[in-house]
């Protein structure tokens, strides 16, 4: 960066996430547009709708459809609406539990209980049998309501060896693109570790019918910027899971495989209002896998492991990529 500014500490509730701070650092350097990246801002859009205010890009959709596609509940009805096909559980928020308990019934365990005003695992909860659910439901409820401040959670039928399949998509007032699928199957606790593109599962017919439903989702909804709509497939079926309304963190496999610089069409889309992509231009050649480095702890079940990094050495070479601001003496807080 030519310039850098301090946000507040370490502590992301005091920096990131800290709009007022935010604010405060745009104003210092006259910024006239901001990349919010992932994780902290990037979906948050009472912060879009800031920047939108006082006339300063958010390299990203409106601060509407962020609020729109960040309700998982609305973001499951649009899907619906527009002919991808959606995980069998509730239509809306339950806050009851004899309510929850009946859509259990009628639906079958195991269930899952998600929070319906976020995600990365948070207030997710599978329930494999039917005495099980109270404590899990008041449990996934009062982490709803830490997390995301909304103690609303939905339930839906729970996949035993499901694939986690995305597609990365670019939207403009034009047109919208896809970049085809990553394959995020491999997690722990809800959270991805590899990632990688093509999906070695799917073959050219759910491919290509994938990708159809998905790009007339976002057209129809007026999207602009880069974004992922994420899916469950299992037995040759695809299920509508929710839209990121993001860069992701496993964009660079998808970079790689196409020669496309993701970021940089982003901030083309959010100056230009179009994208300058055409679909035919977007031809995928090889495989990608990424895999994410985490400071955890293997001795005590991969528990986060803050400090310093005392050794650091990065791998290189031909058709390697690392993405990170990790280096010797870096501390992790």
């Amino acid at each position: 960066a030519d310039e850098s500014i301090c946000v507040g500490p370490h502590q992301a509730a005091n920096s990131y996430l800290n709009i007022p701070a935010i604010m405060s650092a745009i104003e210092l350097t006259n910024s006239e547009a901001v990349h919010p990246g992932y994780g902290f801002l990037s979906e948050n859009y009472e912060f879009a709708k800031i920047l939108e205010q006082n006339k300063i890009k958010f390299i990203g959709p409106s601060s509407s459809l962020i609020k729109m596609m960040g309700d998982k509940i609305e973001a499951k009805k649009i899907a619906k609406k527009y002919g991808l096909p959606v995980i069998e559980g509730s239509d809306g928020g339950v806050s009851n539990f004899d309510e929850a308990k009946k859509i259990c019934k009628e639906i079958g365990y195991p269930v899952l209980i998600k929070a319906a005003g976020g995600g990365g695992g948070k207030g997710m909860k599978v329930v494999t049998k039917e005495d099980e659910f109270e404590n899990l439901f008041l449990t996934a409820k009062t982490e709803a309501k830490k997390f995301f401040g909304n103690d609303e959670v939905y339930i839906e039928k729970f996949f035993q060896n499901p694939r986690h399949i995305e597609v990365q998509v670019l939207s403009g007032k034009n047109r919208t693109v896809h970049l085809h699928e990553r394959d995020c199957s491999i997690q722990r606790r809800h959270q991805k570790l590899i990632e990688e593109t093509p999906s070695p599962l799917l073959n050219d017919q759910i491919r290509k019918d994938l990708f159809e439903k998905t790009v007339k989702m976002v057209s129809q909804i007026g999207y602009e910027g880069a974004g992922t709509v994420e899916f469950i497939f299992e037995d040759g079926k695809f299920y509508f899971l929710e839209m990121n309304t993001r860069i992701q963190v496993e964009h660079p496999v998808t970079e790689v495989v196409t020669g496309i610089d993701l970021i940089k069409e982003q901030i083309w889309i959010a100056y230009d209002g179009n994208t300058a992509l055409k679909q035919e231009d977007i031809k995928p050649r090889g495989h990608a896998i990424e895999c994410r480095i985490n400071a955890e702890d293997v001795r005590k079940n991969f528990q986060p492991s803050p400090g310093e990094i005392t050794m650091c050495h990065q791998p290189s070479g031909f058709r390697t990529r690392v993405d990170g601001a990790i280096f010797q003496g870096y501390k992790v807080t």
